[in-house]
């Protein structure tokens, strides 16, 4: 059995069914393969930022582009997956810290973003709950955070609203291009497109390898907690410069906070969180907050993301086989990027181009590195 389409996504999280929507919308006609359930891996499972402050200035203009989706959520998906702007402040524990923050800062300014520094002083009169080591912060008042249970099974909605196939528990076991088209085998049926979309995470690595673009991802394993629920009172969402922790407590009380790394089986289908990263986020949690101090933690979960050594994801045409757009290995920071991914990856296929400079992301790059002997494909 055939099945043909225009486009093919491998990959039913956050940024190929954001993807499939934008496409979907342009009359094109998609057919989304996932392995499992939509938005069951990085999408899914993450600390919920959608935040733009931190960046590296290589992905602020992508960050930019997706912030102003995350606004029209609800006219694009009916939903805002409880997108709350309440402003990301990351914090600095040191004076190297700080001086980090008024840094990126500059950078921030160069690309229209509106930072507020805060210092020692006025950070406790505005904070009064953080501990000692908070010496300063930087909040970037329109990001915030959402739930990201809700948005890749929204995203999947509209795109199927709009005409999109999505074939859930569809695991591709075979992909190649016979010099037409694609040619991709899942679940017992033939699929066959011009255009094939490689969103599928830490496991976009095997289908880059299929077409000779073997790249040195690793599996990222979040490890996130959650908290009963306590009375509100933290505003923002927290980070820390140089990561390692971060945190936010929702309207129920509750507060989600992560660092460190849970752990995977081979095959990266099944994480579990890990004890000791757990308790040592608890321990940094409560110098960040001492009020969190014999706070019950509730849950701890984990899941799958792909990472690469420069913290860059890949995104951007295929070095080898034309028709194929690679968008995997996001470093743990897709979930505010998907909707801006998607839309870029429909315009890469419909207008040839986009506004968003990709050459970061390039997976020639590694190629690049392998011949400067600075890195190897995994």
């Amino acid at each position: 059995m055939m099945r043909r389409a225009d486009v093919l996504i491998v990959g039913g999280g956050g940024a190929g069914c954001s993807a499939a929507l934008f496409l979907a919308r342009r009359g094109v006609r998609v057919i989304v393969l996932e392995r499992g359930l939509v938005g069951s891996q990085a999408t899914g499972v993450n600390y919920g930022g959608v935040r733009q402050q931190g960046r590296h200035p290589a992905g602020i203009p992508l960050a930019i582009k997706s912030r102003a989706l995350w606004s029209r959520l609800p006219e694009l998906i009916g939903t805002d997956a409880e997108f709350d702007p309440c402003g990301h402040l990351k914090l600095a524990r040191s004076e190297a810290d700080e001086a980090e923050l008024v840094r990126w800062n500059r950078i921030a300014a160069e690309y229209g973003l509106v930072t507020r520094m805060i210092g020692r002083n006025a950070i406790r009169d505005e904070h009064p709950y953080f501990g000692e080591a908070v010496v300063a912060g930087s909040l970037l008042a329109e990001d915030g955070a959402a739930n990201p249970r809700l948005l890749s099974p929204a995203l999947a909605r509209a795109a199927r609203e709009a005409g999109a196939e999505i074939r859930e528990h569809h695991s591709v076991t075979a992909a190649a291009h016979d010099g037409a088209e694609f040619v991709v085998q899942a679940n017992g049926t033939t699929f066959a497109a011009p255009w094939l979309l490689n969103c599928a995470g830490y496991w976009g690595g095997k289908l880059a390898e299929t077409f000779n673009e073997a790249v040195p991802i690793a599996p990222l394993h979040p490890n996130m907690l959650v908290t009963e629920p306590l009375p509100y009172f933290l505003r923002h969402s927290l980070g820390v410069v140089g990561g390692g922790l971060y945190l936010r407590q929702i309207a129920r009380g509750n507060v989600i906070f992560g660092g460190g790394r849970g752990s995977g089986e081979q095959e990266a289908t099944r994480t579990r969180p890990s004890a000791d990263a757990s308790l040592a986020s608890m321990e940094a949690a409560v110098a960040l907050i001492p009020r969190l101090a014999g706070a019950m933690v509730i849950r701890s979960w984990s899941g799958t993301d792909g990472t690469f050594a420069d913290g860059f994801p890949v995104l951007g045409p295929s070095r080898t086989t034309p028709g194929l757009i690679h968008a995997f290995g996001f470093c743990g920071e897709g979930f505010q990027l998907a909707p801006g991914v998607g839309q870029v990856l429909s315009e890469l296929v419909m207008d040839g181009r986009t506004d968003v400079p990709l050459e970061a992301f390039d997976i020639g790059r590694f190629a690049l590195q392998d011949a400067a002997g600075t890195a190897s494909p995994a």
